[in-house]
């Protein structure tokens, strides 16, 4: 089992952190062809229209976009949860479209209102786990199909929906591995 991360900016190198300490080979993604043969994919946090931007001038969008198709599950963290709404309130920017979410972008604030919280997402377990929030955003409204794993004050945190998993905070950024194993686990 290989894990992509894509690589194009954000916190790329703690993610394939987490996947090694899960026992789980990683490579960086820039290019197309380095998503042939994948098992999963994350997309890292970082900025959105940057990394939409990246995304284009690398030709990724339509890879990606097939690979999730194909039902090779995916896992975008803050921007990476951006990139995969099928809506951004307020924006036309570029994203994957693989998620039937709505998401407001930076939604609890700027960069100073940076958090950090304990969150119970009982299908993953049921002791809390540490959440980190950088200008998260978070998901105003789902399709039917999707189902909601974590809220906080009422917004929705993190979702699933079939191979498609998103969260507005960075679990890569704690030593917690449950969030990554979870993920793992949406694998074959």
């Amino acid at each position: 089992m290989v894990i992509g991360v894509l690589a194009l900016q954000g916190a790329f190198l703690d993610h394939q952190k987490s996947l090694t300490a899960c026992g789980v080979d990683s490579i960086q993604v820039r290019k197309p062809e380095q998503l042939e043969g994948l098992s999963g994919l994350i997309i890292p946090g970082g900025e959105s229209t940057t990394m939409g931007k990246l995304m284009n001038q690398f030709n990724l969008f339509e890879p990606i976009i097939n690979l999730g198709k194909k039902g090779v599950p995916i896992f975008g963290t803050c921007a990476g949860m951006i990139m995969l709404a099928k809506d951004i309130i307020g924006s036309d920017q570029p994203r994957l479209s693989l998620m039937d979410i709505e998401v407001e972008r930076n939604a609890f604030g700027r960069q100073v209102d940076s958090f950090e919280t304990d969150l119970f997402i009982p299908g993953i377990d049921k002791e809390p786990i540490r959440a980190v929030f950088i200008r998260a955003p978070y998901i105003e409204s789902t399709g039917e199909s999707v189902q909601v794993l974590a809220s906080y004050r009422d917004k929705i945190v993190m979702a699933r929906q079939d191979n498609f998993l998103a969260a507005a905070f960075h679990p890569e950024l704690t030593n917690d591995l449950r969030i990554h194993r979870y993920f793992l686990s949406m694998i074959g």
